[in-house]
């Protein structure tokens, strides 16, 4: 895995959650939650996103021509966007709408705050490292 990602195509990836899970939230059809969640989960297991490998083709610089992100950090966050879509898509099979709803909702509002600039999953894992520090110190 890289250590980093060019960050038009992490916008990329959070653009293709963001339009899928906002369309499962409006029309309430699985498909919405099956494909980016089996995108995620190949990017997760198998190491190839495809919507990062069709983004790179459309790329003009070569990568390291554009500002990186860590790729540990967006491994982190599409762990926590596929536990959600994977929630939601068993909500909506178990017809448990409410929950289907929420957590669609969680992952489009968590995407769409990271494109205009604030990644909550970065804070939730700064969060998370700072209490293994500071929990270490203690030990």
């Amino acid at each position: 895995m890289p250590s980093s990602i060019p960050r038009p195509l992490v916008r990329l990836n959070q653009s293709f959650i963001f339009i899928f899970a906002t369309g499962f939230v409006f029309f309430s059809h699985w498909l919405f939650l099956l494909i980016p969640l089996i995108a995620g989960l190949m990017g997760l297991l198998l190491y190839f996103n495809p919507v990062l490998k069709l983004g790179k083709k459309f790329l003009k610089k070569p990568l390291n021509q554009y500002i990186p992100e860590d790729a540990d950090q967006q491994n982190f966050n599409q762990k926590i966007a596929v536990s959600l879509l994977t929630i939601s898509f068993i909500a909506h099979m178990f017809s448990i709408e409410w929950l289907a709803i929420t957590a669609a909702v969680l992952v489009a509002l968590a995407s769409f705050i990271a494109i205009l600039g604030f990644c909550i999953g970065c804070f939730v894992r700064f969060q998370w490292k700072q209490y293994q520090y500071r929990r270490s110190q203690h030990s």
